[in-house]
């Protein structure tokens, strides 16, 4: 059986190393975007995966497929259509100066498809999984119908679906508020993830006693969240929150939390220092947890510290992308750390 992963792929322009956006002379070109960066993670993973986008029928689109054809990602159903594709150009920080997005994605092929495009059951035909993340919804109206028609359509041929609730405050711009749409939308999912802030930026519901930008963010305090959410949202069975302590933009400590039929787990944390690339760790943290909860459907706490070992491993990769193999993520699970040349 595979998985089935829908929403919008960017090409990314970034400066080389940690230059500033006023430095730059020449931008570094790859794709990414959160659930084709999931996507990639299970396809290293071995898992079968299939991504569901638009793409504008020219050559960047075609440069973006065959990136993900390279990494084992299946792209038999991406539509080819609309004028352009989404762009966003990122900034990399460094010590205490924070990193930087701006989009450019406004009346992208994605942004501008229509509901009724795809047909779903083709689509899900050999699949038994389905995700997507918030930023799909937030797009444009037509993207947040689009993701609606596609959740309706996997529940009801019995999929498990999953989301990343994944808040950006910069694409929610087009009418109805994030709370009032996601919560449509959530209320039709088994799975859930979100980072430290999500919840509360879409919910309201807050960690008591949490301090994010100040780097104190314990597992306990998020137990309140998940349980809320679940609460809320009773078709919900698994809901997990990732922990991310920004000391700087250099050094984070990094763990996550789980909560399923009323049973709490919090992952090791580890403390990452340098910060190669953190764009993209929630996406690795959420295939991570998708392959572990396949993985070990009888063992929540291996999925959760799956998915955030994974996540670790991707800070040290640039490009959106986690490249690491399950291997490599046992490995750090396993509590090798050390880094040594492999021989």
């Amino acid at each position: 059986m595979k998985v089935v992963t829908f929403g919008e792929i960017m090409l990314r322009l970034a400066p080389p190393g940690f230059q500033r956006f006023t430095q730059a002379r020449r931008f570094e070109a790859t794709y990414g975007g959160g659930e084709a960066n999931v996507a990639v993670s299970l396809a290293n993973y071995g898992e079968a995966v299939e991504f569901v986008t638009r793409l504008p029928k020219n050559d960047l689109g075609e440069a973006c497929l065959r990136s993900l054809r390279f990494h084992g990602v299946g792209t038999e159903h991406i539509l080819r259509g609309g004028e352009r594709i989404g762009i966003y150009f990122l900034e990399t920080g460094a010590a205490q100066r924070a990193s930087k997005v701006i989009y450019d994605r406004a009346g992208s092929s994605f942004a501008t498809l229509q509901p009724g495009l795809i047909n779903w059951e083709s689509v899900f035909s050999g699949a038994d999984w389905f995700h997507w993340t918030g930023i799909t919804p937030a797009v444009s109206q037509e993207a947040a119908e689009s993701c609606h028609e596609a959740i309706e359509a996997a529940r009801r041929l019995g999929l498990t679906v999953s989301c990343d609730l994944n808040y950006r405050a910069k694409l929610w711009k087009w009418g109805r508020p994030a709370g009032e749409v996601m919560s449509d939308l959530v209320g039709l999912c088994q799975v859930a993830l979100g980072n430290e802030e999500d919840a509360d930026k879409i919910f309201g519901i807050r960690a008591a006693g949490a301090e994010v930008t100040a780097g104190k963010v314990a597992a306990d305090q998020y137990r309140f969240v998940c349980e809320a959410l679940a609460d809320r949202f009773p078709s919900l069975e698994t809901i997990s929150i990732t922990l991310r302590g920004s000391h700087s933009a250099s050094h984070n400590s990094w763990s996550g939390v789980l909560w399923q039929k009323s049973n709490f787990y919090a992952a090791p944390t580890y403390e990452i220092l340098p910060i190669v690339d953190r764009v993209g760790g929630g996406d690795a943290f959420m295939g991570g947890l998708i392959h572990g909860l396949r993985a070990y459907p009888d063992d929540p706490r291996r999925a959760l510290d799956f998915a955030a070992a994974a996540a670790c491993l991707k800070h040290s990769i640039s490009g959106d992308f986690n490249l690491a193999s399950a291997d490599e993520v046992e490995a750090l699970m396993a509590g090798d750390a050390s880094g040594r040349v492999s021989r």
